[in-house]
């Protein structure tokens, strides 16, 4: 990499006791360190924020931050690229975790494409942290069109430029923060690169947004019409969404 390459990790955490410590060792175990890692604290009522400043004291890099209160994903995920310093920001949830070469084989392509915007493939863990058999396949390019077909951005294994990303806050409420973030950022770039690997272990419960698949489809829905789809487009894009989803649920799980 070159001498501006530098990377933030940010990890937005809320009530994610049982995982966090392993998401954490998952970027302190990477074959290219990262920069610095800054832990959002959002209002958590387990012991999260405790687990949370005892490993802050095992690394100079990590640095929490606390949230006044719960104010959800998107706020944390915005208030770290707010407190970032890198040139590129990484996004991780605190319950999922990266394969050990994850940010040097993606930097490697995101500098050989020249790339602002850069995800990867999936596998998946369920609620144990035992693997799924499948994986995830990622397209080398995605565009806004393409994007509102399926959303095949993972946001844990986003890399993106941080200035873009500032430009683009993620919004609050009943929509998919992540998907609508991506959908704007490509009405300014003509794509995002993937790189085909699953260099990300996602983990899939059914507690989660995109776990409640009723609840998802109506996310869907007001996502796009956040970004300007009009009521019928936005039905369209919807039937190319289900269709593609419950295929990529079904290949996973084989």
């Amino acid at each position: 990499m070159q001498k501006k390459d530098t990377i933030s990790v940010i990890i937005p955490c809320y009530n994610c006791q049982p995982y966090i410590e392993d998401t954490v060792r998952s970027v302190l175990s990477q074959t290219l360190p990262p920069d610095e890692i800054l832990l959002i604290e959002d209002g958590s009522s387990d012991n999260t924020l405790s687990m949370l400043r005892k490993l802050e004291q095992q690394d100079s890099r990590i640095h929490l931050y606390e949230n006044e209160g719960n104010r959800g994903v998107a706020y944390s995920r915005n208030r770290g690229v707010s407190l970032a310093t890198g040139e590129w920001v990484a996004f991780l949830d605190s319950d999922d975790q990266w394969t050990i070469h994850k940010l040097r084989r993606q930097m490697a392509f995101l500098n050989a494409k020249q790339a602002e915007f850069t995800f990867t493939g999936s596998a998946f863990l369920d609620e144990t942290g035992q693997r799924y058999r499948g994986t995830l396949a990622v397209p080398e390019t995605v565009d806004r069109k393409t994007l509102l077909h399926q959303n095949v951005i993972s946001c844990s294994s986003v890399i993106i430029r941080r200035s873009l990303m500032a430009r683009y806050p993620m919004k609050s409420g009943e929509i998919h923060e992540d998907f609508d973030a991506w959908l704007r950022i490509l009405g300014e770039i003509p794509m995002a690169y993937g790189l085909n690997e699953p260099l990300l272990l996602y983990r899939l419960r059914g507690d989660s947004k995109s776990g409640n698949k009723w609840k998802s489809f109506q996310m869907n829905y007001k996502t796009y019409r956040s970004v300007g789809l009009n009521p019928l487009s936005a039905a369209v894009n919807m039937c190319y969404y289900t269709k593609n989803g419950l295929k990529k649920y079904r290949n996973i799980r084989k």
